[in-house]
């Protein structure tokens, strides 16, 4: 399987993205890329290797912002339960994927739920 050089450029600007909020980190449990804030992950990030489709799993919180990425194609409540607790990945090689833009806005959110107030008052004075 082969990834998009467009798809691949819209991950690795999220990936940028992500790792410059700040307190950010990027860790591989399971083999696959998240960012963590405060040692809990804000953003699943996956592989590049093309092993698995790109695409990015974020948790959002806001009702309007939910259903929105859920419409994106092939965009589904993530795996493992996470679904329930607002977490839905977003491929990025489907035809119509989100912008980057966009895609790092829903990353901003995701933080937002998963940071410290601390650091949420660092990145609002950045």
């Amino acid at each position: 399987m082969t990834v998009s050089r467009n798809a691949l450029k819209k991950w690795e600007k999220v990936r940028e993205f992500a790792l410059g909020m700040p307190g950010a980190v990027e860790e591989f449990p399971w083999g696959e890329s998240v960012a963590k804030v405060n040692k809990k992950v804000f953003v699943f990030l996956g592989t590049d290797d093309g092993g698995y489709p790109l695409g990015v799993t974020v948790k959002l919180r806001d009702e309007e912002t939910h259903a929105h990425a859920l419409t994106c194609p092939g965009a589904e409540p993530a795996g493992y339960g996470l679904g329930k607790a607002g977490w839905v990945r977003v491929p990025l090689e489907e035809k119509g994927a989100p912008a980057a833009e966009l895609l790092c806005d829903w990353v901003e959110e995701s933080y937002r739920v998963i940071a410290p107030k601390k650091l949420i008052a660092e990145l609002d004075a950045g």
